[in-house]
């Protein structure tokens, strides 16, 4: 088995939906009704996004973020736990996107914890810059990269996807 690097550095972009902006919600309705065409959308990454290091943790979940002003968040550490996750997930608060991630990650792929620090965000929150998005593609990255679990862009997306509808979110 291939060691686990002890810290790893990520960034991950924003992006603009220029055409299709709810091609993601929307492609939940295909599930219920196949014959729905699918939806395309045209985007493009921003230069602005999150910028983190993480590493491994044996057993929680712990978050520490900034704000796109500087602001520091007060770090949560959550048990590596479907049932913790879960619960932190549906509760749809800031660090929901995370746990929702974790959440599906942990009950999928044979990690452990993890321990993620976001000092530097300059991507708008909630401006339209899909910001949630964009952390739960941190998570997935994180996992993937220091658990070498050898997922694909596409298998982080389907991660990052799954993990913000486990909030609630009609995004994705």
């Amino acid at each position: 088995m291939a060691k686990t690097p002890q810290q790893i550095e990520i960034f991950v972009p924003g992006r603009i939906c220029l055409f299709g902006e709810h091609s993601d919600w929307a492609a939940g309705y295909r599930k219920e009704n196949p014959r729905i065409q699918k939806g395309y959308t045209i985007i493009s990454q921003t230069n602005q996004g999150l910028y983190a290091r993480a590493k491994p943790h044996p057993s929680q979940l712990i978050l520490h973020c900034s704000l796109d002003g500087g602001k520091r968040l007060a770090p949560i550490s959550i048990p590596m736990a479907p049932a913790a996750l879960e619960q932190v997930a549906a509760e749809g608060g800031f660090f929901s996107y995370a746990a929702g991630v974790a959440l599906h990650i942990c009950k999928e792929q044979p990690v452990q914890g993890l321990e993620i620090d976001n000092y530097q965000t300059n991507l708008p929150i909630k401006k339209g810059l899909s910001s949630s998005a964009a952390c739960c593609v941190l998570v997935a990255r994180a996992f993937n990269q220091l658990y070498k679990l050898g997922l694909t862009v596409e298998e982080e997306m389907d991660y990052a996807y799954r993990g913000e509808r486990s909030t609630g979110s009609q995004c994705g």
